[in-house]
């Protein structure tokens, strides 16, 4: 149902990341989508913003070859967003299958404890559901139809994942 990674990025270069998305989240041109109980749940930077963001999508792809099995080879496409949740902020439940998505994954920058678990499945049913508690330089894969949520970040600091969506590229 989901498969995890950890990421060969280091703690410095996770903090180099986190750093450049509160520098640029709000600047010109930055798109922000999915309004839902008072705060943005998909938060979309330029690249060129972002060091070591390159390394790891390649290294996110590389992952979601494996998870796949893409014998065929075939070049993966990668699109991501950034997820910021300040206390008090959850993840509705949700599915990513509106467009050509094969795979959907999160990477995990900054997790305080109590800051949420991943839900994984039908959220209305308890014993359909799984919990992940994700851990800092985490990369967590499901299928882009599985209904996923958060629960709530009851910390008192900033969670901060990417989301990603992994296609065929054309």
């Amino acid at each position: 149902m989901f498969r995890r990674f950890q990421s060969t990025l280091s703690t410095v270069q996770n903090q180099a990341l986190a750093d450049a998305y509160l520098s640029h989240k709000n600047a010109e041109g930055v798109v922000k989508t999915h309004y839902i109980n008072g705060r943005f749940e998909n938060i979309y930077l330029p690249r060129e913003q972002l060091p070591n963001l390159s390394q790891l999508l390649d290294e996110a792809v590389n992952y979601a070859f494996q998870v796949l099995e893409n014998k065929n080879k075939k070049p993966l496409k990668v699109g991501f967003w950034f997820n910021e949740m300040q206390a008090g902020h959850s993840t509705s439940a949700h599915t990513h299958e509106e467009d050509d998505e094969l795979l959907s994954g999160v990477y995990y920058i900054s997790v305080p404890k109590e800051s949420g678990d991943l839900v994984l499945g039908d959220v209305s049913k308890r014993e359909k559901r799984i919990y992940i508690t994700p851990k800092e330089g985490e990369f967590i894969f499901f299928s882009p139809k599985l209904l996923h949520a958060v629960e709530e970040n009851k910390s008192s600091e900033l969670r901060l994942s990417i989301g990603m969506n992994f296609g065929v590229l054309l």
